[in-house]
């Protein structure tokens, strides 16, 4: 691991503050928050783990404790920055902002210094295209809820080193995450490339009118859904057998959705304003009510899964 210990965080917004958090859970490692904006970090930590304070997941003693191996800076000329083993860009989802924000990051940082960046979209070969040491850098997607949701995926530009690729990985371990290793920089990565296909499978099928929207997430949350933490789909077809799975395959997949562009649904939705919870209604109707019961639920249904609280 090369020693790492210093840990730097670029951008205090909500994933860079769920992602200091996240790190600090070891206590081998030194958390550097650093932003252009001035921004009571710890505050927001505090806002974020309230719900783990409250379930008895974290007491106030351990949050006060890794909150005090965090901490915040608006200097990138700081030592913070210089002397981070390991960084972790949060920024914007800009490519202009963080190929600028790399700059001034390797213009600072030390030439063995491990540069990430948390972008969940944008392509870590295209990031890190004007960068003289390419190959200490990679992609770590952490998924939102970072505090909660345990996947990073980890992905490898068309430049980044198998040593490196291997040390993020480790690094993720120590902060108590479930590192995966995405081996080619693809649009989507691993999770969001399935995600968004089952999205466009379930659109169709409301738009087709085979079922509605409703039907549809009852659907998934009550059969294949309820299983998918503990079984998945690789390991689902070697239980069924791929000969099975194959001749599944072979019937239905010329029926299923496989159009390249967007819906014509989703597009009717999207220019009628029927933008979901932000206007009460997308592909159903929502309250002010209903859609905050929506977001409190799940982080509560996280807690309840991931610490049986």
């Amino acid at each position: 691991m090369n020693g790492i210990k210093n840990i730097l965080i670029c951008g205090a917004g909500m994933m860079g503050k769920n992602i200091a958090f996240v790190m600090s859970s070891n206590p081998e490692f030194q958390i550097a928050l650093y932003d252009i904006y001035p921004t009571d970090a710890a505050a927001g930590i505090r806002t974020n783990t309230k719900q783990l304070i409250e379930k008895e997941v974290l007491t106030q003693a351990e949050l006060d404790e890794r909150l005090s191996r965090i901490t915040f800076t608006n200097d990138i000329d700081s030592g913070l920055v210089s002397s981070a083993d390991f960084v972790i860009e949060a920024v914007f989802e800009d490519m202009k902002v963080k190929q600028e924000t790399f700059a001034r990051l390797e213009a600072r940082c030390r030439k063995d210094t491990i540069f990430c960046t948390n972008s969940s979209v944008m392509s870590p070969s295209q990031i890190s295209e004007k960068l003289e040491h390419r190959e200490r850098f990679a992609g770590t997607h952490f998924w939102n809820p970072g505090h909660l949701i345990p996947l990073v995926e980890v992905v490898k530009s068309d430049a980044t080193s198998e040593e490196t690729a291997q040390t993020v990985m480790e690094v993720l371990r120590l902060a108590g995450k479930k590192p995966v290793l995405c081996k080619k920089d693809v649009p989507g990565f691993i999770a969001n490339r399935m995600q968004h296909a089952l999205w466009r499978e379930a659109i169709s099928i409301v738009e087709n009118g085979i079922a509605d929207a409703a039907a549809v997430d009852e659907a998934v949350r009550y059969s294949f859904g309820l299983r998918l933490p503990q079984l998945g789909p690789m390991e689902n077809a070697d239980m069924v057998g791929t000969d099975l799975t194959y001749n599944i395959h072979d019937y239905i997949l010329k029926d299923l959705e496989d159009s390249h562009k967007p819906s014509r649904l989703l597009a009717e939705l999207k220019d009628n304003g029927r933008i979901g919870f932000k206007t009460g209604e997308g592909f159903q109707k929502w309250t002010q009510e209903q859609a905050a019961q929506s977001n409190a639920s799940l982080n509560e249904y996280l807690i309840r899964m991931l610490y049986g609280k």
